[in-house]
């Protein structure tokens, strides 16, 4: 019984992924409604992921700083944090908290118009419900998780500047660089398209838990805390993946 409402889950989100690709790709688009996600994905995060990762670059280069000391190479210390913050610390951080902070709010906010039947009046209606509610918060949370990862990388850096020159006293210009010669642009690119899967995810997730939403508050509940943590989930799956790739090519 347990295998076989498995395989029928996983039947109903392969669906569920054909259509949103399906619409993804094929107008008419929602314009106005795609805009105002995407300003909704940056307003509700930005603060949340620069504070995150201000602290990170911090905390990150006060630890690094005595192992390289140690070994007398603390003028590896920018190109270290450089590398670790572009590589992989910003995009998950970006991609965690977005997870926590955007996944659980989709998942919330379409399980409490799918108990309400603010959905089906939809349908109802013809306003293609899907692709409003849907399609635009997928290709939102898409496109804007590239952009909030290059700011949290660039308040990361600063947050790791501020400590480097607190302790070395070095100048803004050595320190970014040797941060400029040392980040590739593999390093970027693998970053943004990972980032990039990263929000597909994370809407994808949020969108799947909120319009299959059991009926009741506890069904919304359910919704929130699945989407938070399935999206958690896949955005280590899709780093572990996007590393074995990037490999490949340096």
């Amino acid at each position: 019984m347990e295998l076989r409402n498995f395989l029928i889950r996983a039947a109903d989100i392969y669906r569920f992924l054909v259509r949103v690709l399906k619409e993804f790709f094929l107008p008419p688009y929602e314009w106005k409604e795609i805009l105002r996600q995407c300003y909704q994905v940056g307003n509700k995060s930005l603060f949340l992921i620069g504070f995150t990762a201000f602290i990170a670059g911090v905390v990150f280069t006060r630890q690094s700083r005595p192992s390289l000391a140690s070994f007398g190479a603390e003028s590896w210390l920018p190109s270290l944090v450089s590398q670790a913050v572009v590589r992989s610390l910003g995009p998950l951080i970006t991609g965690l908290i977005c997870a926590g902070k955007l996944g659980s709010n989709i998942g919330a906010e379409l399980g409490s118009m799918q108990v309400s039947e603010q959905i089906d009046a939809m349908e109802v209606s013809g306003t293609r419900p899907f692709s409003y509610l849907v399609v635009s918060r997928v290709t939102a949370t898409t496109l804007m998780l590239p952009l909030l990862v290059v700011f949290a990388d660039v308040i990361a850096l600063l947050g790791s500047f501020l400590m480097v020159n607190f302790i070395n006293k070095t100048s803004f210009q050595l320190y970014f660089y040797e941060v400029s010669i040392n980040v590739t642009y593999l390093d970027v690119f693998s970053s943004l398209v990972k980032s990039a899967f990263f929000g597909f995810a994370i809407g994808l997730v949020g969108s799947y838990a909120g319009y299959h939403s059991g009926k009741g508050t506890t069904g919304v509940g359910k919704a929130a805390n699945s989407a938070v943590v399935i999206s958690m989930i896949l955005i280590f799956v899709i780093d572990l993946i996007s590393l074995q790739f990037t490999n490949l090519f340096r």
